[in-house]
């Protein structure tokens, strides 16, 4: 059997008007903006409001990724959305936004991998799209962690944030799309990122309802991913057949400044190739690599035939890289350079 190509079209974010700053939290979490900049890198990050929701936020970030893809609902064979934070345990917050988006009948599924859902997602689409189930898929990367959170357990407070992203991914004769990926997860370490209760095993009660909140083994999870996410890459250019000096841009999962940087060096990745935007929203968990994708887009950071790196890590313990090249004939980006040429 050929296997087809799949080629990214459109792309879209969701981000909270809410903006929080270090200054902001430290009113009332015993820490400083200083404290959480050199930790992590983060200087402010998105909270949603109150009539916002990880589905809402998901609706506006495909949306925008179908508009700017020339696609409407009825376009779409399959929609994954990625993400820990549902707006319900059940049903699946998939169908909840296959149905705001208007994609009758159309196939959706939720794919709960923590942090590396999204990357996890778009190896998924690849399949679907490569064997010809599908021609057209919409992969979404959302989540609502300001929820989760605990004001009094400032090693996870300061960390995270809310968004969405998405991105469009349709068959095309063009030899583009995933080349080379790695999935991976020991399942050894899933204490180290947990949401204790709320589940069959904890079912949320009055004794239990302090752990329904991320409890994260901050220690446990850095040495985890600085051990994992250069080595996936480099697995990952492996299968491709490529070497760090094909990667026209990396984007690394944006949970701490000082991991990005060490998956960069590991990979043997410049620092000027890599596309950074924790300092202004956090950790995003599954959202984090589409809105940094997205915002890499809209600075005009990738052209047409880019050869991209993506790698997350995240709880499960998981991790995924994958080698991602865009096509040529994609209307939407060339009408960005375009644009960007014009405004020059």
């Amino acid at each position: 059997m050929t296997l087809r190509h799949a080629s990214i079209i459109g792309w879209g974010h969701y981000a909270p008007d809410n903006v929080v700053t270090n200054d902001d939290i430290a009113q009332y979490v015993d820490t400083s903006d200083e404290w959480i900049r050199t930790r992590s890198g983060i200087r402010e990050r998105r909270f949603v409001s109150d009539d916002e929701t990880t589905s809402t936020m998901s609706v506006a970030a495909a949306r925008a990724a179908l508009d700017k893809a020339g696609l409407t609902a009825g376009d779409l064979d399959l929609i994954l959305v990625a993400t820990s934070s549902p707006d319900h345990l059940t049903p699946p917050i998939s169908s909840q936004v296959q149905e705001a988006l208007g994609a009758r009948n159309v196939g959706a599924m939720q794919i709960v991998v923590g942090c590396t859902g999204f990357v996890y997602s778009l190896v998924t689409a690849q399949q679907f799209i490569a064997t010809g189930a599908c021609d057209t898929v919409l992969v979404i990367g959302a989540e609502l962690i300001s929820r989760w959170l605990k004001p009094e357990d400032r090693s996870t407070y300061v960390l995270f944030g809310d968004g969405a992203g998405a991105v469009v991914m349709q068959a095309t004769d063009e030899p583009c799309g995933v080349l080379g990926h790695v999935l991976g997860s020991d399942g050894s370490g899933a204490e180290h990122i947990i949401v204790p209760a709320g589940g069959t095993a904890m079912i949320p009660t009055h004794e239990t309802v302090d752990q329904v909140a991320i409890h994260m083994n901050g220690r446990e999870v850095f040495k985890f991913a600085t051990r994992v996410m250069g080595r996936a890459v480099k697995e990952a250019l492996d299968k491709a057949g490529l070497t760090a000096d094909d990667i026209d841009l990396f984007i690394p999962h944006q949970a701490n400044l000082r991991i990005i940087d060490y998956a960069a060096k590991e990979a043997g990745i410049p620092r000027e190739k890599v596309m950074v935007n924790v300092d202004r929203y956090g950790n995003t968990s599954a959202a984090s690599v589409p809105l940094a994708l997205c915002e890499a887009f809209d600075q005009g950071r990738i052209k047409a035939g880019d050869t991209l790196a993506m790698v997350a890590f995240g709880a499960g313990l998981t991790w995924a890289a994958a080698i991602v090249k865009l096509g040529v004939a994609i209307p939407a980006l060339r009408q960005h350079e375009e644009v960007a040429v014009g405004e020059v």
